[in-house]
């Protein structure tokens, strides 16, 4: 025994209506005008952050020059106070103590001399010192001291000149007339 062979057939439901993909071109919707108190303020607002970003860059370029200047009057400064302490030291120095006593008449003694406050007796030598140092600062064994020699004259002033009359200048070269000079050669 078969079976009979059923048939399918296919469900045919209506198809829904094709949209064609071109359509007619309708009229543009009319946009709203932009209002002119809104872009007057946008241009505004980015002329205002130019300026103020060229106020701050000139600020910090003034700043800049100040402190420069500052920096160079401090250096300026540290010279004349480091020249003033090596004057200083110059002056407090054993020879220029020596030398300035021996210009005010005082005198060397040979041995020391101790007064004691608590009973006023003199312990040592006891005798005044005379008229002769035993050292002389200022004599040919002096040591020198370039802290208290004079200041070098200031480099603008003129050169002096020598005993022949000349200056002290170095002589300029020859002047070149007839283009470089060069050995002669065959």
């Amino acid at each position: 025994m078969s079976l009979p062979v059923a048939r399918i057939q296919p469900h045919t439901e209506p198809r829904p209506a094709r949209t064609p993909w071109l359509r007619p071109v309708t009229a543009p919707v009319a946009h709203r005008r932009p209002k002119l108190a809104g872009a007057a303020l946008a241009v505004g607002g980015a002329l205002a952050i130019g300026a103020a970003q060229m106020g701050i860059s000139l600020a910090a370029t003034q700043d800049a020059f100040v402190l420069a200047g500052l920096n160079t009057q401090q250096h300026e400064l540290n010279l004349q106070k480091q020249a003033l302490t090596d004057e200083l030291v110059g002056l407090n120095s054993p020879q220029a103590l020596a030398s300035r006593a021996d210009g005010m008449g005082l005198v060397v003694a040979g041995s020391a001399s101790y007064l004691r406050l608590s009973d006023g007796a003199v312990l040592g030598a006891g005798h005044g010192a005379d008229w002769l140092s035993t050292v002389d600062p200022n004599g040919a064994t002096k040591v020198g001291n370039s802290l208290i020699a004079p200041p070098p004259p200031p480099a603008d002033d003129v050169p002096p000149a020598d005993a022949t009359g000349q200056s002290t200048e170095p002589e300029l070269p020859p002047a070149i007339t007839d283009g470089l000079p060069s050995p002669t050669t065959r």
